[in-house]
C-alpha cells in the first residue's frame, strides 16, 4: 500500500483528498504546512507527495528544495489553482514529477498518482534501455540532430547532451548508448540535481561498511554498476566541488575509490552527460572545473526546444495519443481543429515532457473518438491568449486580437456553451456567432 503525503492547508480539500486515496487503496497522510511536512519526512518514508503550491508559511518550491537537498527521490506532485504555467515548469525543474491544477479532476489526479508510483518502480531498474517514448522527427533540425548522434555512438568518446528540460536528454542518452559497442552491457542514469552534497559521492563511487554515520553495509556505487557499459549523469552541473575532484579522477585513471576504503577498482565506463545550461557559463563563474568541463565535452550535443521543431510538433502530437490509447484503453483517432490549433500555437516550456502529459490528460478526458477543446488544460489556453500576438502601432488589430484571445478564454471556460459564453461576455448569441466568424473561431 503507497504512503501519501498530502500538504495541503484548505483542510475541507485535504479531507476529500484523504477519503478518495483511501477508497483507491492508498494510505494518506495529511500536514497544512511546510514545517510541519519536513517533521513528517524525516520521521517516514513517503512513496509520493501530494502537494499543494500556496501554503501558510511557504510553496510547494520550498518543499521540493528541501527534498533535493537532502537527496530524497519521492515522486511529487504539485497542485494550484493559480494556473501559472511558470510554476509549474518551475516545479518539474526542481523535481516535480508532474502538476495538477484546482478544480482537481479525480480521473486525471488518479492516473498522475498511479503514473508517479509505476516511474519511481521502474526507476529502481537502473540498467532498463527500453524507452517508449522514443520516436525520431522529420524535420531539418532532426535530421542534423541524428545525424550527430549517429556519428559519435560507436565511438568512446564523452558527450554533452544541453537542453532545456523536458527536451528528451535522456533518451538521446539512451539512443548513443544502443547505437554502441557497449549496447549489451548496463545504462545506469543517475539524476545529479537529485543527489545531496553527502550522498552524491557514495552513489557514483560506493562506500564501505563504517564509512560514515549510516553506512551500516558496503555499497555498491554506479560506476561499478555501469561497469562494461554507460554512465548518464543528468545535470551534471549540480556536482560539488570535491565530487568534481573525484569525478575527474574516475575518468583520467579509469579507477574509483569508495568512501572509506583504501583500494581502489578499475572501472570501464564511458560517460555521458546533461544539463540544461551552457556549463561555459559554469566554469566562468567558478562552479564547476575548466579541465572536467574540457574532460566530459569531448562531443557536444544540443536538443532542439519543442517549439523550433516544426511539422515534428503534429508528429509527436500522433505518437502521444498511441500511447495514451494504449495505457488508458481509449480510441482516441484524432484532435479537434481548434483545440489542435492551440496546441500548435502553445509554446511548451517543458517540452517534450509537458506535451506527453497534456496529451495523456486529452486522451483520459476524451470517451470518443475526437479530442476536442475542453479536453485541453485551462491554464495552457489562457497562456496562449496572453502571449503577445500584434505589435507594432495598430489600435484596431491589437483590439482584434484581444477580443478574440477573450472570445476563446471564455468559449473554454463555459465548454463552448454559446449562450453562457454571450451573457458572460455581455453580448447577444448573434453578436458572438457574428464575431467567432469573424475570427474563425470554430
Amino acid at each position: 500500500m503507497a504512503k501519501i503525503l498530502i500538504i495541503e492547508d484548505d483542510l475541507t480539500f485535504s479531507q476529500i483528498l484523504e477519503v478518495f486515496l483511501n477508497k483507491h487503496g492508498f494510505e494518506p497522510y495529511a500536514v497544512n504546512e511546510v514545517r510541519k511536512s519536513f517533521a513528517l519526512i524525516e520521521q517516514q518514508n513517503f512513496d509520493l507527495l501530494l502537494i499543494d503550491y500556496r501554503l501558510p508559511d511557504g510553496t510547494g518550491l520550498d518543499v521540493l528544495s528541501y527534498l533535493r537537498e537532502r537527496g530524497l527521490i519521492q515522486p511529487t506532485i504539485i497542485m494550484t489553482s493559480f494556473n501559472d504555467v511558470k510554476t509549474a515548469v518551475k516545479s518539474i525543474q526542481l523535481g516535480a514529477f508532474d502538476y495538477i491544477t484546482k478544480p482537481v479532476n479525480p480521473d486525471e489526479l488518479l492516473m498522475i498518482i498511479k503514473n508517479a508510483l509505476e516511474k519511481k518502480e521502474g526507476n529502481e531498474s537502473v540498467s532498463s534501455i527500453e524507452h517508449t517514448d522514443a520516436i525520431k522527427g522529420k524535420s531539418p533540425i532532426a535530421d542534423k540532430l541524428y545525424e550527430h548522434i549517429n556519428l559519435v555512438a560507436p565511438t568512446d568518446m564523452t558527450v554533452v547532451i544541453q537542453g532545456e528540460s523536458g527536451t528528451g536528454k535522456e533518451y538521446a542518452a539512451r539512443a548513443l548508448h544502443m547505437q554502441s559497442k557497449r549496447k549489451n552491457k548496463p545504462f545506469v542514469a543517475i539524476d545529479c540535481g537529485a543527489l545531496s552534497k553527502d550522498l552524491a559521492a557514495s552513489e557514483l563511487f560506493g562506500h564501505v561498511k563504517g564509512a560514515f554515520t549510516g553506512a551500516l553495509n558496503d555499497k555498491k556505487g554506479q560506476f561499478e554498476a555501469a561497469d562494461g557499459g554507460t554512465l548518464f549523469l543528468d545535470e551534471v552541473g549540480n556536482l560539488s566541488y570535491e565530487v568534481q575532484v573525484k569525478l575527474l579522477r574516475a575518468l583520467q585513471e579509469r579507477i574509483i575509490q569508495p568512501l572509506g576504503s583504501t583500494k581502489t577498482k578499475k572501472v570501464d565506463v564511458r560517460i555521458i552527460t546533461a544539463t540544461n545550461d551552457d556549463l561555459k557559463t559554469s566554469v566562468g563563474n567558478g562552479t564547476f572545473r575548466e579541465d572536467l568541463y574540457h574532460r566530459l565535452n569531448e562531443f557536444k550535443i544540443q536538443l532542439p526546444a519543442l517549439r523550433d521543431r516544426g511539422k515534428d510538433l503534429e508528429l509527436f502530437i500522433l505518437h502521444f495519443i498511441k500511447l495514451s490509447n494504449t495505457e488508458l484503453n481509449r480510441n482516441v483517432r484524432e484532435v479537434a481543429p481548434q483545440a489542435k490549433e492551440l496546441l500548435l500555437q502553445y509554446d511548451w516550456p517543458g517540452n517534450l515532457r509537458e506535451l506527453k502529459n497534456v496529451i495523456k490528460r486529452m486522451v483520459l478526458l476524451t470517451p470518443n473518438e475526437t479530442a476536442d477543446v475542453d479536453s485541453l488544460p485551462e491554464e495552457m489556453i489562457i497562456a496562449i491568449n496572453q502571449s503577445p500576438k500584434a505589435t507594432g502601432s495598430d489600435l484596431k488589430a491589437i483590439n482584434e486580437v484581444n477580443e478574440k484571445a477573450l472570445i476563446i478564454e471564455t468559449l473554454v471556460k463555459v465548454k463552448y456553451n454559446k449562450s453562457k459564453a454571450a451573457k458572460l461576455l455581455n453580448i447577444d448569441r448573434k453578436t458572438l456567432y457574428s464575431k467567432m466568424e469573424r475570427y474563425e473561431i470554430e
